[in-house]
């Protein structure tokens, strides 16, 4: 016997979600209203009878999360935000997918199909981590599910298989996928291409599977289902729900429902078929919005009684309740900067790499926010720093939930995705790491980090041909500009141990901005001249010449292989300053007078890095760099066949200041532009 009795006030708002939105999609006359359609009985079951969540408070902390992992679907998702009584008007609705339009309520983004499944992932990895460290007996203050509406396409994604992965051995009880089982993509049905067995893959994987044969109208067998799976503490789930793309429409079934707005004809004929006149457009019953009115209030007691719980834990425990509120109002603690390492010319050169391990062994003890981890290159990365317990399940003896270090296997794309949904859960700066060159594999989560303004912190080792042996498969060579290239991402180069504090500095201070520090497997020198306050910048001069010849700019390894060229240089009498650019984007984001006092007029700039040399062209007259691929060898002779030595660079310098005597025309910085 279900412990759900539909009626007629469930029908009737099931569908008003469907025709407001074949409405909103209709009137865009663009978006997917397959989706929407097949999905509504579940959301609307889901939203009305299990997930806590208050729309008058957005950000309750405590809140259920919901992610839409196929996001084509995001009509769906607006619809109900209005309807449940968040921000979101019928005129915000009828702006769909116009310019301006108010999208707001949504936890994490994910257009790329299976980044949400990821992100769901890392949800369930923060609420089960702050759980651990928060909650007391009779304080089960952090306790949410996260729901992750998935479709046929997230499932064949690789990242989503990587991040099911993972889940399944974390034992991530509070997350719940329900999988839309729909058997339609773009191309038609799925049996063109995805016929494998989906619940027996997630049983492999460790997951509960469940199944929902009739998604289009059994509601008590959702709810079921939905209740079933809250059950099972120790497993994620996954709820295969068959559902008919297009419920309702004449296209109903196939993939022509799947990314078209519906014909007049059909809409007309739609809403007939739910009993609504097919002549109006966004109506929403009474009815409805007074069914929906009782999510929000059972919302808003449910946070007073949170807020209650919240400060009788204050009272008992006034220490862990002081950083929690920190942690989650997003604040970090006072003087945590006084913790970064600071350096002298004098102190030992190290890999900017050991010197990233210094740094987190400094700060992580004053910041329980990072939760960091690596893609199985912990031994590299050197991100696990002494007396870190792992995030395991306790059932594993491996660590406990508590612990701030995940082992994330080889699995970088599903790491950067997971990571976003660290950081979208709030309370938690997510760090991983892996090789520079292997970010290449995550780009799809680094893109929606940066648009999403997640602050990932990616710990980047083995940055260039200064690898050495492993050669071109592991020497990054175009890794570098693709990332600078990215809007709101900040690629970090620090060329010793005072650029990389700083990198870390303006890393966990960018609360909406991703960063890549970019580091070497290398010893590096402490270099004079060297400083904190002008690396913070993204930009500083090194090394300062009065009436200079030259310029050299360079980041990260070269900077001491300028600096050599510039004393070789000055012996010749060509008097030469050094640049350090750890940051491009910092520096860009200077005002133009400093910029202009760094790379200024009246001298030919050379830049210099071993990485390929676009975009250089924004901060220097001339560039040196790679052209094509790296070589294997030990990385001295590496960097000695590609000419990037400093006596080879004096060479290259000389020329670059001979050329622009003969043309005896006045130089003006790249900087200095006519728009």
């Amino acid at each position: 016997m279900s412990s759900f009795t539909p009626n007629q006030a469930d029908d009737i708002a099931i569908a008003t979600i469907r025709t407001l939105s074949v409405d909103v999609v209709g009137k865009a006359n663009s978006g997917h209203p397959g989706a929407p359609l097949g999905l509504a009985p579940v959301a609307h079951v889901l939203f009305s009878r299990f997930l806590k969540a208050n729309p008058k408070n957005s950000k309750w902390f405590n809140r259920d999360r919901f992610v839409l992992s196929n996001g084509h679907a995001c009509a769906l998702q607006y619809v109900l935000l209005h309807l449940l009584g968040y921000q979101l008007s019928l005129d915000d609705l009828k702006a769909f997918r116009q310019l301006g339009s108010k999208t707001p309520g949504i936890e994490v983004t994910t257009g790329p199909l299976g980044q949400g499944f990821a992100n769901g992932v890392g949800l369930a990895i923060a609420q089960a981590h702050l759980a651990a460290v928060y909650n007391k007996d009779g304080f089960n203050l952090i306790n949410n599910y996260t729901y992750v509406f998935a479709g046929d396409g997230c499932l064949m994604e690789g990242v989503a298989s990587e991040a099911a992965s993972l889940a399944g051995h974390l034992q991530l009880g509070n997350l719940i996928v329900i999988y839309d089982d729909n058997h339609i993509s773009i191309d038609g049905d799925t049996a063109v291409a995805f016929t494998e067995n989906v619940e027996q893959r997630f049983l492999a994987y460790g997951w509960q599977v469940l199944h929902v044969n009739d998604g289009d109208k059994d509601l008590a067998g959702i709810s079921d289902a939905i209740a079933e799976a809250r059950k099972d503490s120790s497993k994620p789930t996954i709820i295969r729900l068959r559902t008919t793309i297009g419920y309702g429409s004449k296209a109903q079934g196939t993939h022509g429902v799947h990314g078209s707005p519906l014909k007049a004809d059909d809409i007309a004929a739609l809403k007939t078929k739910f009993g609504f006149p097919p002549d109006q457009t966004f109506l929403v019953p009474q009815a409805t919005y007074d069914f929906f009115a009782e999510f929000g209030k059972r919302g808003a007691a449910l946070e007073a009684e949170w807020n209650s719980l919240l400060a009788a834990y204050g009272q008992k425990y006034p220490a862990e309740h002081a950083e929690l509120t920190r942690r989650i109002a997003g604040k970090l603690p006072e003087n945590w900067e006084k913790s970064l390492p600071v350096y002298k010319p004098t102190d030992a050169a190290q890999a900017s790499r050991k010197l990233s391990e210094i740094v987190l062994t400094a700060i992580i003890p004053e910041l329980p926010e990072l939760l960091g981890g690596s893609a199985d290159l912990t031994g590299s990365n050197l991100t696990k720093v002494k007396n870190s317990v792992d995030f395991q399940p306790p059932s594993t003896g491996l660590g406990t939930y508590a612990g701030t270090y995940i082992r994330y296997g080889v699995r970088e794309h599903a790491m950067g995705a997971i990571a976003n949904g660290l950081h979208a859960y709030g309370g938690i700066i997510p760090f991983v790491a892996t090789f520079l060159n292997f970010i290449s594999y995550a780009s799809g989560a680094v893109r929606l980090s940066a648009l999403s303004g997640h602050q990932v912190i990616w710990v980047a080792t083995h940055d260039s041909i200064g690898l050495g042996e492993d050669g071109p498969t592991h020497q990054p060579v175009e890794t570098a500009i693709a990332l600078r290239a990215t809007p709101n991402l900040a690629f970090w180069r620090p060329a010793d141990g005072n650029e990389t504090s700083a990198a870390y500095y303006i890393a966990l201070q960018s609360k909406s901005t991703p960063s890549v520090l970019s580091l070497s497997r290398q010893n590096l020198p402490n270099l004079e001249g060297s400083h904190f306050e002008g690396a913070i910048r993204g930009g500083y001069v090194l090394h300062e010449e009065a009436n200079e010849d030259l310029t050299i700019v360079s980041t990260g390894s070269e900077v001491s292989i300028a600096v050599e060229a510039a004393g070789k240089l000055k012996a010749e009498g060509i008097k030469t300053r050094v640049v350090s650019l750890p940051s491009w984007l910092t520096f860009d984001q200077q005002d133009q007078q400093y910029r202009l006092s760094v790379l200024r007029s009246g001298a030919p700039i050379l830049s210099l890095e071993a990485l390929s040399t676009y975009g250089w062209q924004k901060y220097s007259h001339e560039q040196y760099g790679l052209t094509g691929w790296g070589a294997s060898g030990p990385y001295q002779k590496v960097y000695e066949k590609f000419g990037i030595t400093g006596s080879n660079i004096a060479a290259v310098g000389r020329k670059v200041v001979d050329f622009y005597k003969q043309k005896g025309t006045p130089v003006v910085s790249p900087l200095v532009k006519a728009i």
